[in-house]
């Protein structure tokens, strides 16, 4: 009898730790899925301030760049093409495309004297410069983030749960 009671509560005892087990295995888990969302959150954020900066450097470069449509054509469709990004890999394409047309916007904007004493044309491309910084180093957290979640899944009893609760991988920024 005594011996029966026994037995019954090793069994209980390990249940109750293999759940427990198991909700930690998960909760971690989460805690990576809702650390990758939270700093891909964060690079949206600057994607959309950088979005509307550069609707308005357009809008105030057209007044003085009439001649120059090719280049605010260029900075228009990066715009653009950032704007309907997805993924991270088709957001890493448009911040380059950004990147290679704000060069060469700056490139040209050096040849138009009032456009550059325009001081609120000074403060969008200022403004951009730094929205750039942000989201490189967002993106590195970004891409931290991922990379321990794809690690973690990979890894060792996680790839079980993982699979089982349906978490899977992330592309990198």
């Amino acid at each position: 009898m005594v011996l029966g009671l026994v037995a019954g509560f090793v069994v209980v005892v390990l249940i109750v730790l293999t759940v427990a087990y198991v909700v930690n295995v998960y909760n971690q888990l989460v805690s990576l899925r809702e650390r990758c969302d939270q700093a891909k959150q964060n690079i949206d954020v600057l994607l959309k301030q950088r979005q509307d900066e550069l609707t308005k450097l357009i809008d105030a470069a057209n007044e003085f760049m009439e001649q120059e449509e090719q280049v605010l054509t260029k900075l228009t469709e990066a715009r653009e093409q950032a704007a309907q990004a997805q993924t991270p890999a088709e957001e890493a394409a448009a911040d380059q495309q950004i990147r290679n047309a704000m060069m060469d916007f700056e490139a040209r904007a050096e040849e138009y004297p009032e456009l550059r004493s325009q001081e609120n044309m000074m403060q969008f491309q200022e403004r951009i410069s730094e929205i750039e910084s942000q989201i490189a180093d967002r993106r590195e957290v970004y891409n931290e983030a991922v990379t321990q979640n794809n690690t973690r899944i990979e890894q060792f009893p996680y790839v079980i749960f993982a699979r089982q609760f349906g978490f899977g991988e992330r592309e990198l920024f």
